[in-house]
């Protein structure tokens, strides 16, 4: 079994670590510190409870004076810059002492994130700060876009992705993204990938909300260029595993008149937790000319309350020639994850092709 990923934080960890603040900042007690973190049930503590736990040990050792302790968090990050690579995770808790502690100072906060993100990204800590300083943080966001950093141009998105998995949600701009999108635009041509991914993240969350908006700029948008065009297909996922008739059309997956299914069946019509069940199933292109098909399918889960839930998993993209017949089979997974909860009894399977469901099929998880 894999280590957790809350195990980052041992004791090679928080060596290398102290010995980085002794650089910046000699007066801390390592031996006061370390018996601070090992306290409060620090083994039963998840991996962001551990996070919040270490920030607010920093707290305690660190000057009182906000700017002071600021000041020393930055030397810090250049000083773990030079030993450890850019967006180390395990130290987000830095940003999230800015999080916590700086909500009331905010042009420490707002210059300190600036800096801090280039190595450990801020993208949590800095979404209070949208909440209590929304106009002030609507122009910073805009000029973080252009920055000359790429993590801190990653922030400008990710920071204000409206949906952020694992923080709060951002309500505003759930109902109104308009803000964001001068953000996005300034960002869609960004030489650096991860950014442009970021970008078609916080896009695929407008369009939980928004769909038009992220419709009308993936028509703008598309056939600029291939990085663009990536981009906008990562952007769309949700809108293309719901069907939507217009982003279908736009990516080429038309009618399926002359597509037909046949022989569709579970190979493993019961199936144990940490196993995959196993499907197959005949395509049939009965057209004169190649046809692009996305092929996806539904599985819907039981719930605690017994109800169904459908999730969608692509099984393929691809064109299929005029006239051809072809078998395919798959296994999908039914593995214990954290943010899905597995429940025994009837499931079900269908079948997803270029947005329409066809039928479906029963299976028992054990």
């Amino acid at each position: 079994m894999a280590e957790p990923l809350k195990n980052v934080y041992n004791e090679l960890f928080f060596e290398k670590f102290l010995n980085t603040v002794k650089e910046v900042y000699p007066k801390i007690n390592s031996t006061k510190f370390l018996s601070d973190i090992y306290k409060d049930h620090w083994k039963e503590k998840e991996l962001k409870q551990r996070m919040y736990h270490i920030s607010s040990v920093l707290f305690k050792h660190l000057p009182n004076n906000f700017v002071i302790a600021t000041k020393i968090i930055v030397q810090m990050t250049e000083v773990l810059k030079t030993k450890e690579e850019s967006m180390s995770f395990e130290y987000m808790f830095l940003a999230d002492y800015i999080e916590k502690y700086g909500l009331d100072n905010y042009q420490t906060s707002i210059s300190a994130m600036e800096e801090i993100t280039k190595f450990t990204s801020c993208e949590f800590a800095v979404r209070p700060f949208i909440f209590k300083y929304p106009e002030q943080m609507r122009s910073q966001l805009l000029e973080w876009s252009q920055h000359a950093h790429p993590m801190v141009r990653r922030l400008a998105s990710e920071g204000s992705r409206p949906r952020l998995p694992w923080t709060m949600r951002l309500p505003s701009f759930q109902k109104d993204p308009s803000p964001i999108i001068p953000i996005l635009k300034n960002l869609k041509n960004d030489p650096s990938e991860m950014v442009r991914r970021s970008v078609a993240n916080n896009l695929n969350d407008i369009s939980k909300d928004n769909p038009e908006i992220v419709i009308s700029l993936a028509i703008k948008w598309k056939g600029k260029s291939k990085e663009t065009d990536k981009l906008i297909k990562h952007a769309c996922r949700t809108l293309l595993k719901e069907g939507n008739r217009e982003i279908m059309k736009l990516f080429g997956f038309r009618t399926i008149k002359e597509i037909k299914i046949s022989d569709f069946q579970v190979l493993t019509p019961k199936i144990k937790v940490g196993n995959s069940l196993e499907f197959s199933f005949v395509l049939k292109n009965k057209s004169k000319t190649t046809s692009k098909i996305r092929l996806e399918c539904g599985i819907y889960y039981k719930k605690a309350n017994g109800i169904l839930s459908r999730k969608v998993f692509k099984i393929s993209e691809k064109e299929y020639l005029a006239n051809s017949i072809t078998t395919i089979k798959r296994k999908q997974p039914f593995k214990i994850i954290t943010t899905r909860k597995l429940y025994s009894g009837t499931h079900q399977i269908s079948l997803i092709i270029n947005g329409n469901e066809f039928e479906k099929l029963d299976f028992e998880l054990l």
